[in-house]
């Protein structure tokens, strides 16, 4: 069984939803907060491949938590539009690694791209903006 790389840890800020499709793992490195997950037969498709659904949900939670500056920061939104591209696919235990890059975080908004990759074989690319949350939204 693959085993889940040197230096991550469960995604510590969870809910009932990331707890239904995890367990997710994070850390930190110079590349800013990487995001991964080992696919399990729950995570595939009845063609035994990674459901595009989950790898949308992974790619929505990297993007809003690396906009957000989890783990130091909180800072709470919202996503606003998703757009999502899928170049390839992964199976089941494949370590399965998003890796983000956080355009602009604004008063009002927050724009950031992520890249899912299985080794180094990039399969899924997406866009996502965020409303930044006042207390009042």
């Amino acid at each position: 069984m693959p085993e889940i790389p040197a230096g991550f840890k469960v995604l510590s800020r969870g809910s009932p939803y990331i707890d239904m499709v995890g367990p997710l793992y994070h850390t930190l490195s110079d590349e800013g907060l990487l995001i991964g997950f080992l696919a399990e037969e729950k995570h595939c498709n009845s063609r035994g491949i990674v459901h595009g659904g989950l790898l949308s949900t992974v790619a929505d939670i990297a993007l809003g938590y690396s906009a957000g500056g989890f783990p130091d920061v909180n800072r709470p939104m919202v996503t606003t539009s998703i757009t999502i591209d899928f170049a390839g696919s992964a199976r089941e235990g494949d370590w399965v690694l998003f890796k983000t890059d956080v355009q602009k975080v604004g008063r009002m908004a927050a724009f950031a791209n992520t890249y899912a990759h299985v080794g180094e074989k990039r399969i899924v690319r997406a866009s996502g903006i965020f409303t930044v949350l006042d207390g009042r939204s």
